[in-house]
This record gives C-alpha cells, structure tokens and sequence, in this order.
C-alpha cells in the first residue's frame, strides 16, 4: 500500500507562489530605498584660500563624525602619509571592519586615538583605522609641510 500524499507540499510551493507575485508586483518604491537614505553626504573643507569637498560613506562612524560638523580643527603632520587631528570625543564604531588599507583621498578614523586621519598617500592596512569617505578631487593642498587648520562642514 503507497502512502497517502498530504496537502503539505502543495501548500508551501502555493506560498511561495504567492510571496513570489506579491514582491514582483509590489510598487517599485517600495522596494528600493528612498533618495534620502541613498543619498550620498558631501562636506567641505576649507584650508586656508583652497576649498576641497568630500563624500562620507553610509556607515555608523562616518554619520557619528557628520553629527560633529562644523568643526575647525588643526592637522599636523604624521608618517609623511596623513594629515591627522584630535575630534572633541569618540566615535561609533558598530559595525565597522577590523581595520582597512587607506588610499590617498580617504579620510578616516582611527579608533584607537580617537584621531581624525586625511591621507594624502597610499598606506598599508591598518588596525582599528575605519574609513568615512574620501576627498572628491586632489589631495595636494594635504601635501603642505607644517600644520594646517581646516574648516569641516556639511555642503548641503
């Protein structure tokens, strides 16, 4: 005697059926995020007479630095690679890689300072170092010897 089929199979498969028609036929804003929380930050940075902008990543510690703005800060040079400069506290990390290998044009954050870092040259990996977006244009205005103050803001 062959055992009797039951309406369990049919059930799942007709589910899916159906969840499967519900997201095809969903409204197309709804399926994506909307232009807000797409929407890349820009922020500037004004050295002296040059201005540069910059683009921040969608990450807990870049939206934690963004709630800083505006700062003034003075970068000082460091390893001949970054400028870098003290923020008035610590940022989140949540969520954050255990370390990157920054490029020339990132700014980042190094958690285990709690500095601020502009690269102006390429850098091995590091430890603890998260990045929170990157210059949009050249980085030769960070090349300059000496200390230099900065104005950070949002560019909206």
């Amino acid at each position: 005697m062959k055992p009797r089929r039951t309406a369990k199979p049919r059930a799942r498969s007709s589910a899916f059926v159906l969840l499967a028609l519900a997201l095809a036929t969903a409204p197309a804003h709804a399926q994506r995020p909307s232009p807000q929380e797409s929407k890349p930050m820009k922020i500037r940075l004004t050295l002296g007479e040059r201005v540069l902008t910059a683009t921040l990543r969608d990450n807990a510690t870049a939206r934690d630095f963004a709630a800083l703005l505006p700062l003034t800060l003075t970068l000082t040079d460091y390893a001949t690679t970054e400028k870098v400069s003290d923020l008035p506290r610590r940022l989140s990390t949540k969520g954050a890689p255990a370390g990157v290998t920054p490029k020339a044009g990132d700014i980042a954050y190094y958690a285990p300072w709690g500095n601020l870092a502009l690269f102006h040259k390429d850098f091995r990996f590091s430890e603890g170092l998260v990045t929170l977006g990157s210059l949009d244009g050249d980085v030769e205005a960070l090349r300059q010897p000496g200390p230099l103050t900065a104005t950070l803001e949002r560019a909206e």
